[in-house]
């Protein structure tokens, strides 16, 4: 079962920008508060981006001033708009729900791919 699915990733210069969506269950959309995670080659997950279900966002220290998240309850979606894209930024990237231990669930997405290279 497959609770999260993810796209838009892409490959982009330095500077650049892309715009992720991840699709879920209306019930998750509608319980959970959502995140963004990524993770680079040899590093581990991290969040980058969370959004409660009334719609307040987080960001991590490396998101903030650059990446927009936000959630469409007739979608059940949530988007992450990443701006001065920076090779650090080079990752795959996740969604799910974020818990106070991880995340709720233990199955993740397919991920989708983000390259910054010049």
């Amino acid at each position: 079962q497959v609770d999260f699915v993810e796209s838009g990733g892409g490959s982009v210069q330095p500077g650049g920008s892309l715009r992720l969506s991840c699709t879920t269950s209306k019930t998750i959309f509608s319980v959970y508060k959502m995140g963004w995670y990524r993770q680079a080659p040899g590093k581990e997950r991290e969040l980058v981006a969370s959004v409660t279900t009334s719609g307040s966002p987080d960001y991590a220290d490396s998101a903030k001033g650059r990446f927009n998240i936000w959630r469409v309850h007739s979608e059940n979606a949530i988007y992450l708009q990443m701006n001065s894209l920076e090779p650090e930024d080079t990752a795959v990237y996740y969604c799910n729900a974020p818990s106070p231990l991880g995340v709720y669930f233990g199955t993740w997405g397919q991920g989708t791919q983000v390259t910054v290279s010049s």
